[in-house]
């Protein structure tokens, strides 16, 4: 993976691995990645806190990696997960963290 180009950080877009559904859009350092792998479960870095997190490590609503895919320029990955816990992945408490954006209005 190429880290270079963020500041040592690369895009991860989280799918949903049964019904396709984005779900949200992560950062990773290198030590995300390696965790990721290592444990089975989406880890990311915080740009806010500077620190690793696990997601739903506290609400239970972890992303249990069923594959990986890198893009041709080795600099983003698009996981596929198992949701587990409530099936809650956004911090507002909906399955996704995307919305329809219709006619410049955000829902």
């Amino acid at each position: 993976m190429d880290f270079s180009k963020l500041d040592g950080l690369i895009p991860a877009v989280i799918q949903d691995d049964a019904s396709g559904e984005v779900l949200m859009v992560g950062f990773m350092n290198q030590e995300a990645l390696e965790r990721t792998v290592a444990t089975g479960f989406a880890t990311f870095f915080s740009r806010t806190r500077g620190t690793l997190w696990m997601k739903g490590e506290t609400s239970g609503n972890r992303l249990q990696v069923t594959s990986m895919l890198v893009d041709c320029d080795d600099d983003t990955l698009l996981l596929k997960v198992k949701r587990l816990g409530d099936g809650n992945v956004c911090h507002t408490g909906t399955r996704s963290c995307f919305r329809p954006y219709e006619a410049g209005n955000w829902q």
